[in-house]
């Protein structure tokens, strides 16, 4: 087992359980308990789990936010195959907005080398992008980048969209429902979103199946402003159904 899978497996365990002991980890991993105390550390050290003398325990509270570090890793051969859709749907020449997230990284990789203008909102897709060969155009934003994510927010972010018009906007999704709309877990990035949707002519959503159905703290606004969704085939059917009937068009990967 690599190290990022057993971290997964750890945080998982860790997170549905509340807390669980070094041997028990080593006992579901398979692994030393001087390799575990050595994964909790390193979990530790990300704010995905809390150390305690033998064990760990949850820091997440209901409905927040996971960190980057362990979303990065989950989910991923899903979001690999949304990215590539969602690349396919921008054509050579469009003007591209990039929210932050781990999807919309995946799609920042996929735009690698397109001849496309890419403008990302997170630090880690400008690097991504940063040594793309012509003919992709990289645009840089201001803002502040929020601690542990990456993303780019406040002011000089909102400035930055306010400035500029794209066709294609592609965002992330914390939560996305026909009943509850589109949804963010941080204020700041809701207000990002909404900023983004205000200067883009097209809303490209990309969100695996468990994003969807889901609804987090912050109000972004309803899912009819979403053009198109990519998601995967884990999407309950039944909102599948229920966001296309309220206008968006839903592809699946």
């Amino acid at each position: 087992m690599s190290n990022a899978d057993r971290h997964r497996l750890i945080a998982q365990a860790v997170k549905e359980s509340g807390s669980a002991t070094v041997p028990e980890l080593a006992e579901l991993t398979g692994a030393s308990e001087m390799t575990i105390r050595r994964d909790l550390d390193a979990l530790a050290a990300q704010g995905i789990v809390e150390r305690f003398r033998g064990g760990a325990r949850n820091l997440l509270l209901r409905g927040e936010e996971p960190p980057f570090a362990l979303r990065a890793h989950e989910a991923l051969d899903a979001k690999r195959r949304i990215a590539a859709e969602v690349s396919m749907l921008i054509a050579d020449g469009e003007t591209v907005l990039l929210d932050s997230g781990t999807t919309c990284l995946e799609v920042a990789r996929m735009l690698h080398g397109r001849q496309v203008t890419v403008m990302p909102l997170s630090l880690q897709a400008i690097h991504v992008l940063s040594d793309a060969p012509a003919p992709t155009t990289l645009m840089v934003p201001g803002g502040r980048p929020r601690n542990g994510e990456g993303a780019l927010t406040g002011p000089l972010t909102l400035a930055s969209l306010a400035a500029l018009r794209f066709d294609t906007a592609i965002v992330g999704c914390c939560g996305l429902s026909a009943a509850e709309g589109l949804t963010a877990y941080d204020l700041d990035d809701a207000a990002v979103k909404k900023a983004i949707i205000a200067s883009t002519r097209r809303v490209i959503a990309a969100a695996d199946g468990s994003k969807l159905g889901r609804t987090a703290h912050a109000y972004v606004g309803p899912s009819a402003l979403v053009h198109t969704l990519v998601t995967d085939t884990t999407a309950p059917p039944d909102e599948v159904a229920a966001l296309d009937g309220a206008g968006t068009v839903v592809k699946t990967a």
